[in-house]
């Protein structure tokens, strides 16, 4: 009796199922993008939210009841804030470029003037705009709605806007401002376009181009359409960094000092009154 182990009978190889014939030469591009189609897109950039308040101080107050009549608050400064950003801003993933403002409240209040708009003392990223309830308790009947929601419009460009460390003129501010309420829309029917007739009538300031609010807001106007689209939200970007030098400020962004933009946008009024 032999006492070897048996051998082990080999397993036996499976058939190998016969591979499709290529029909063409196998494109590694097309294979990456194939599966870059397959990965989830990358989320469009989306401007900033920041909390939004509103504070009324004295319900009482007629304004009160009006400003609540003819504005839905949340809507109202919601839209504000998408109508400034839009203007003044192109989205990117960081929103870097963009000021920094974490919450805005409204505050209605019996005060003299219109509006204004501050930091808090927690912080400047925290905005408050202190609306006048005497103002709102003025305003005609028929242009409640359009006038609260301009002057909400302005001073939301106040929460937003940069200002070259403090060194920008205050006209060019408050121009930026009635700038983005006028491309909304929601410019009163008062505003007019300045001409040298002003002069004469003793309006001295309306011949200089920072004179302000709709004054320079209205020449702004032009240079959009005169420079391009984006040449607002151009001027507001070059007063993110350093301090404003004027003629450096205006040259570098459209190739002329702003004296000479401005007899220019003069010139381009007068030539179509003189045609009315």
């Amino acid at each position: 009796m032999s006492t070897a182990e048996p051998t082990p009978s080999p397993i036996p190889k499976r058939p190998s199922s016969p591979k499709p014939a290529s029909t063409k030469p196998q494109d590694p591009l097309q294979d990456a993008n194939q599966v870059h189609d397959t990965t989830r897109p990358h989320p469009k950039p989306r401007y900033p939210t920041p909390k939004l308040r509103l504070r009324i101080e004295d319900l009482s107050h007629p304004g009160s009841s009006i400003f609540l009549t003819n504005s839905q608050a949340s809507t109202a400064l919601s839209s504000a804030v998408e109508t400034v950003l839009s203007t003044l801003y192109l989205p990117t993933r960081s929103n870097a470029h963009i000021p920094g403002t974490r919450s805005v409240t409204v505050i209605l209040e019996p005060l003299g003037g219109v509006a204004y708009t501050t930091g808090t003392q927690l912080d400047d990223d925290h905005k408050e705009i202190h609306f006048s309830l005497d103002y709102i308790n003025q305003i005609a009947e028929e242009r409640r709605r359009e006038e609260i929601q301009g002057v909400l419009v302005h001073e939301m460009v106040h929460c937003w806007q940069w200002n070259a460390r403090g060194t920008c003129p205050g006209g060019l501010i408050e121009g930026i401002a009635d700038y983005v309420r006028l491309k909304a829309g929601l410019d009163p029917p008062h505003w007019k376009r300045p001409t040298r007739k002003g002069e004469d009538d003793g309006d001295a300031g309306a011949y200089r181009w920072d004179a302000g609010y709709e004054k320079t807001g209205f020449f702004l106007e032009w240079l959009e359409g005169e420079h391009g689209e984006g040449s607002v939200r151009s001027i507001n970007a070059s007063l993110r960094d350093g301090v404003y030098e004027e003629k450096r400020f205006w040259v570098a962004l459209f190739g002329e000092d702003v004296e000479g933009l401005w007899k220019r946008y003069f010139d381009t009024w007068e030539k179509e009154d003189d045609t009315t």
